[in-house]
């Protein structure tokens, strides 16, 4: 596979950003195969947007001969509060992404934070250089990361979790350092600081953040209105009547796209169409719309943009639509659904959360 291979895979949806691509044209001219991660927080059951749109990109980069990583930060979880900060849980909950993650992205390496920092002097020595850096004033801009506002009475862990999150970058000797949009900012940070300090600055790819199926919403938590709200409205375990997760039944996952905030003719920030866009389109070479003859009958889509004009000109129903993407969500799911279906174990430690 030639370089200019190589850089479509990368670019390919769900990617929004590579910064920068130059950057990423020249690392793959002079080292075939990188070194990548992305980074997790331990939380709840994996969705459609923390293992599907994630995973999508992990096996385009594998694909172009990428060496992955998924980082599972359980210090970082910790940090912020998952689970209530209770370690046990953290811990359990790790095997169950772990699983996941090696199930749907075969080859991919997994490490957790608690190993890659366990009697590492280095990294310590590295958080406190990187420390002096920075001024306390940029790191509360970076907050958003972990779902926070500078405007809330935080306990100084949380200011401490950029540092570590920019420095694992360091301890891993990462080429490319992979996450979703929310996350951009500390990268940006790591881009800006590592010069000074002599570090390998990496190429940052952040891949968009799959919304939950509400009406979009702004909560204030970043000054970009944009990035504000694909934060505010990207899929949540906290909000499970707009998630779908890789758990749910076929039936669930009808009834949940059913009632998704899909106004006719609507194109921007409409979920069931980003639903299309990121996930079915990735996957599959057209989307068959089903419909009685009266309303025009069946209709064939090869890409989003044949899609997204026809629904525009008010040409497809929003039901139709939901009624497509529901069933190509459920064959995407359907294989680790079964998978999880063996291994309920795993799931225990979810039980009461």
């Amino acid at each position: 596979m030639d370089v200019e291979e190589k850089v479509a895979l990368v670019s390919k949806p769900p990617t929004e950003e590579i910064v920068i691509l130059d950057g990423l044209k020249k690392l793959f001219e002079t080292n075939p195969h990188p070194n990548h991660y992305i980074g997790l927080e331990i939380s709840g059951l994996l969705h459609l947007g923390s293992l599907i749109t994630t995973g999508f990109k992990i096996n385009d980069f594998l694909k172009a001969g990428v060496r992955c990583k998924v980082f599972l930060a359980d210090w970082h979880s910790f940090i912020n509060n998952k689970f209530g900060g209770n370690w046990e849980k953290i811990k359990a909950a790790s095997k169950y992404y772990e699983d996941a993650f090696k199930f749907f992205c075969p080859g991919v390496e997994v490490v957790h934070g608690s190993e890659l920092y366990h009697n590492n002097n280095e990294y310590w020595k590295n958080i406190v250089k990187f420390a002096t850096e920075i001024t306390l004033a940029r790191v509360t801009r970076c907050l958003t990361i972990m779902g926070r506002s500078e405007k809330e009475s935080l306990d100084f862990g949380k200011y401490i979790y950029p540092a570590m999150q920019a420095v694992d970058i360091k301890a891993m000797d990462l080429d490319i350092v992979h996450a979703g949009m929310d996350q951009r900012k500390v990268h940006m940070l790591a881009r800006e600081v590592f010069p000074k300090m002599g570090w390998k600055v990496p190429v940052a790819v952040h891949h968009h953040l799959l919304p939950g199926l509400g009406e979009p919403v702004k909560l204030g938590l970043d000054e970009d209105s944009k990035t504000d709200v694909l934060i505010s409205s990207k899929m949540s375990k906290s909000k499970p009547w707009t998630s779908i997760f890789v758990h749910d039944t076929q039936e669930q996952i009808k009834d949940k796209l059913k009632k998704a905030w899909c106004p006719e003719g609507s194109v921007e920030n409409n979920p069931v169409l980003e639903f299309a866009k990121h996930l079915l389109f990735h996957e599959f070479e057209s989307i068959d719309i089903e419909r009685p003859a009266k309303f025009g009958g069946n209709i064939t889509f090869h890409n989003y943009q044949e899609l997204q004009e026809a629904y525009s000109a008010k040409k497809l129903h929003p039901v139709d639509l939901k009624n497509a993407v529901s069933m190509g969500i459920e064959k995407i799911v359907a294989p680790v659904r079964e998978h999880f279906a063996k291994k309920t174990e795993l799931l225990e430690v979810f039980k009461n959360e």
